[in-house]
């Protein structure tokens, strides 16, 4: 599938007399933003900004290059427990795995993105993309709010669900989404939950 700034090529190589005309399904509006601007300018990317400051990646999200941003909204954060949020934006070396597991590696218009795919992310961990109907799905999940807002350094997409990588949970969180949940009772029982948290 081939996009031109999110407008998906429907047909290609019509000849004239004069050159050549591809057509497409949307019209191409002027990008004279980075994706930096946007999250700054944005009112329901409020944390984002604050978190994306705090990790130190503003240089990168206006530098020059094609990146996807999976930019998480203030509703996204909310949903995450507070203390677990306050765990993460206290510890910068989470917290810069937590955004760049937010960030792909190329510009992926949302036309492009098919079901299937497995996508790299820049904290080396790969995200796998599906449709549920006709919504795009992240790890199983239609947390796409807001697609192909266009950047001059790649595109944006909103996303109402944290995606937070193993690298920025604790053992105790690691271990209570898999097969050995009980074992953490005993742990817990034992008085040891603190070394796991």
């Amino acid at each position: 599938i081939v996009t031109v700034n999110c407008a998906r090529l429907l047909k290609a190589d019509h000849h004239a007399t004069n050159g050549v005309v591809h057509v497409i399904d949307k019209v191409i509006a002027t990008t004279t933003n980075s994706i930096q601007h946007i999250i700054e300018t944005e009112e329901s990317l409020e944390t984002l900004r604050a978190a994306v400051a705090a990790s130190d990646l503003n240089s990168l999200l206006e530098s020059e290059g094609q990146y996807t941003l999976l930019a998480p909204t203030n509703e996204a954060f909310e949903k995450i427990p507070r203390e677990t949020l306050n765990r993460i934006l206290g510890d910068p070396e989470a917290l810069r795995d937590l955004l760049n597991h937010h960030i792909l590696k190329s510009a992926m218009c949302a036309e492009a993105i098919i079901a299937g795919l497995t996508m790299e992310t820049l904290e080396g961990t790969t995200l796998d993309v599906g449709c549920s109907g006709e919504e795009l799905t992240l790890n199983g999940k239609p947390i796409i709010a807001n697609k192909d807002v266009l950047a001059t350094n790649g595109v944006v997409h909103f996303v109402n669900e944290l995606l937070i990588p193993d690298s920025a949970k604790t053992l105790f969180e690691l271990a209570q989404e898999s097969e050995v949940s009980k074992s953490m009772d005993f742990f817990r029982q034992a008085g040891l939950s603190s070394h796991l948290t």
